[in-house]
């Protein structure tokens, strides 16, 4: 047993290892625990076929935090962007495309109308998610016992309010609660532009865009645009290259990375944190102990719920945890043709989600654990920037696919083959030889993504993001400033505030708020 750390990190995903970075850099001794053999978490490149490599969760980087990317290094450390800003292209199998670009859209189907009042419409919701930026960099304030800090950051938030005008605020109060496909339906004419949209607000969620809370999805999407990303961006290397670069930064600042190491308990005395054991029976003690794992990994694996009050097992037991998106990757032998688009076009983000109703039917599905045979999609080749992912003339298509269930009724055993045949063909419908490109495939479901990545239920976002679920509500009640109910426990991870995505924002408020409580002193 050794107790030479002030702080145990369990799992190295890009959130876990901002906080470690900040702590070691405050001078703290931080150890971090991680079970997979590379340091990253969703923010992987794996070799998925001889010679084709893809980013295997997160595909796109479009969200990280400037200041992150600045105190980290991280371009000092060795991350390489292969391309950014790329644009977002709506397919359409008349080959009518329809090109999204900051607040600018185009298409030979989208009227002058449509073009001006999306360049409304983006500067309009630009200014609530602004607002959201302030309330992310922060800790969420407490409604209930607050203390200076809290106050402070309401009143600010309360100034923005103020700041957006009466007109303004009525609007946001309006929008923030209703569906994607009401504000779409009352603010655009094209369908293929309402769908674009709606997309943004759907990924990695269980919501349909009739679905309640989706507008704030939305808005949680377009943070990425207040932080200076005005499109996706692809690194090179893949998103694995994000993993490596901030592990670099983080062992520059001192922190021990221990890759390869499962732990099996996160260890208390008297209700406090005292330490964590391995699955090879070391135990290892520090006063703070900090989860990068979802809050039921923590909770119900980790700590145990015999270990907590029933109360707080029963608000942890309660998170949603529902996922509908699966991980397609295919490996190509040379790039397949899609009529309309040009090579250059195909290195952009291309989306397949022809309405609204298109959407709202796949979603249906996964209610009754069913996949959708008409599935929405969010597709990259990135080897079109980057030749390193796959052989000479070669390509990798990534696709992130919405929905299907963790747990389809038949079993996926039953039908993943016939689930990438069906989904094969539905890209065919854009790229008629694609078939006859196809090398290998893999697909990944939720319970893949579960067990790869040691997501619950496969969810991206560490439990979904809606307004019960966010802020002051998140994860639950009683660990919504990053400490939880157990002494010196803490919560670094998606499922802390601000959320999910590829942002790192968990992770540094959670180590401020761990220097501010003077924890792991």
């Amino acid at each position: 047993m050794t107790d030479r750390y002030d702080v145990l990190l369990v799992g190295a995903g890009h959130n876990g290892l901002v906080c470690a970075h900040y702590l070691a850099r405050a001078g703290r001794r931080v150890l971090v625990l991680e079970v997979r053999d590379e340091p990253g978490g969703c923010a992987a490149t794996r070799e998925f076929a001889p010679g084709y490599s893809v980013s295997a969760c997160a595909q796109w980087l479009n969200q990280l935090h400037p200041d992150i990317i600045q105190d980290l290094a991280l371009e000092n450390s060795g991350l390489e962007w292969a391309a950014r800003d790329l644009e977002t292209i709506s397919l359409d199998r008349e080959g009518q495309h329809l090109t999204l670009l900051g607040d600018r859209v185009e298409g030979e189907r989208v009227s002058r109308e449509d073009r001006e009042a999306y360049r409304v419409f983006h500067a309009r919701t630009s200014k609530y998610v602004k607002l959201l930026r302030k309330a992310f960099e922060a800790r969420a304030p407490k409604l209930v016992e607050s203390n200076v800090t809290d106050r402070l950051n309401l009143l600010k938030l309360g100034l923005g309010l103020k700041l957006l005008g009466r007109e303004g605020m009525s609007d946001l109060m309006r929008v923030i609660l209703i569906n994607m496909y009401d504000l779409m339906e009352e603010s655009f004419d094209s369908a293929q532009l309402k769908a674009l949209l709606s997309l943004d607000s759907l990924l990695g969620a269980h919501m349909g865009p009739r679905t309640p809370n989706t507008v704030f999805g939305y808005l949680y999407r377009r943070l990425g645009d207040s932080f200076g990303h005005h499109g996706p961006a692809v690194l090179k290397g893949g998103m694995g290259a994000l993993g490596k670069a901030m592990a670099a930064s983080a062992r520059a600042a001192g922190v021990e990375i221990r890759t390869g190491e499962r732990v099996t308990s996160i260890d208390l005395e008297a209700g406090r944190v005292c330490g964590v054991t391995l699955a090879s029976g070391e135990q290892l003690r520090a006063p703070v102990v900090i989860s990068n794992a979802d809050p039921v990994t923590t909770f119900e694996k980790l700590v145990g719920y015999r270990n907590i009050e029933t109360g707080v097992a029963r608000r942890v037991s309660q998170i949603r945890f529902n996922s509908g998106t699966v991980k397609l990757h295919l490996a190509l032998d040379r790039l397949p043709d899609f009529p309309g688009l040009s090579e250059q076009q195909l290195g952009q983000r291309l989306v397949i989600a022809p309405d609204m109703d298109y959407i709202e039917s796949a979603f249906n599905a996964v209610k009754y654990r069913e996949y959708s045979t008409a599935p929405v999609m969010d597709i990259s080749i990135p080897s079109l920037h980057d030749r390193s992912l796959a052989p000479e003339e070669g390509h990798v298509l990534s696709a992130i696919i919405q929905f299907a269930p963790y747990a389809p009724n038949e079993g996926w055993e039953a039908c993943r083959e016939r689930y990438i045949e069906q989904l094969i063909a539905c890209i065919a419908d854009y790229a008629p030889d694609i078939g006859q490109r196809i090398v290998a495939a893999e697909l990944l479901t939720p319970a893949d993504l579960e067990n790869d990545f040691g997501m619950t239920g496969g969810h991206w976002h560490h439990g979904e993001l809606s307004m019960d679920q966010v802020l002051m509500m998140r994860p639950f009640p009683g660990a919504t400033q990053y400490a939880t109910p157990c002494d010196g426990l803490y919560l670094c991870g998606a499922g802390a505030h601000p959320g999910g995505g590829v942002m790192g924002l968990a992770g540094r408020n959670a180590a401020r708020e761990i220097l501010r409580r003077g924890d792991a002193a």
